[in-house]
C-alpha cells in the first residue's frame, strides 16, 4: 500500500474568480464539464454551491466503475476547492492560480488516495494514474471550452 497521486493542469482564458465560481456550482456548471463517458449517476444530495455540498457519482475508468460520495470544502476560498470521499481515502483538490495579471487561470486538479496491496494494488498503481490523468485533461478541455469566446456568425 502507498499513496497514489494523479495531477493534471490546464489554462482557462478567464479570471480565477470566474473559474472558481463556475467550479463551485455543483448543481449545473461543474457537472457540465465532467466527461459523460466517465462520470455517471451524478446527484447532489446536500447544498450545491461550494462548502458543505455533498454529491454522489459513479466514475467509469479502465473498465471498472467506482462509486463516490463526495463532501466539498473550501479551505482557501477563491483559491482551492476540495472534494473528500466519505467512503474512502480519495481526496481531489482543485487549485486556481492567477496568470497574466489575473486575466487567465491555471487550474490544477489533483487526487490522492491510499492504494491497495498485492496484485490488485500493483494494477491500481500501474493503470489508474494514466486513466485518471486522461479523464482530468478531458475535463480541463471542457472547462476551457465553456469559457471560450464564440465568434459571431458570418452573414
Amino acid at each position: 500500500m502507498g499513496t497514489i497521486r494523479v495531477e493534471a493542469e490546464g489554462i482557462v482564458d478567464a479570471p480565477p474568480q470566474a473559474v472558481y465560481d463556475f467550479m463551485r456550482d455543483y448543481r449545473v456548471k461543474h457537472p457540465s464539464v465532467l466527461p459523460p463517458e466517465n462520470f455517471k449517476n451524478y446527484m447532489v444530495e446536500l447544498g450545491g454551491t461550494g462548502e458543505g455540498t455533498v454529491f454522489q457519482l459513479d466514475m467509469v475508468a479502465g473498465g471498472r466503475t467506482r462509486h463516490f460520495r463526495m463532501q466539498v470544502s473550501e479551505p482557501e476560498p477563491e483559491r482551492r476547492l476540495v472534494e473528500t470521499d466519505t467512503r474512502s481515502t480519495a481526496v481531489t483538490t482543485f487549485t486556481f492560480t492567477p496568470l497574466d495579471g489575473g486575466r487567465r487561470t491555471r487550474l490544477t486538479i489533483a487526487t490522492e488516495w491510499q492504494g491497495g496491496g498485492g496484485v490488485g494494488g500493483f494494477f491500481e498503481r500501474t493503470f489508474a494514474p494514466r486513466a485518471l490523468h486522461s479523464i482530468y485533461l478531458d475535463e480541463l478541455r471542457r472547462l476551457a471550452s465553456a469559457f471560450a469566446v464564440q465568434p459571431a456568425a458570418s452573414r
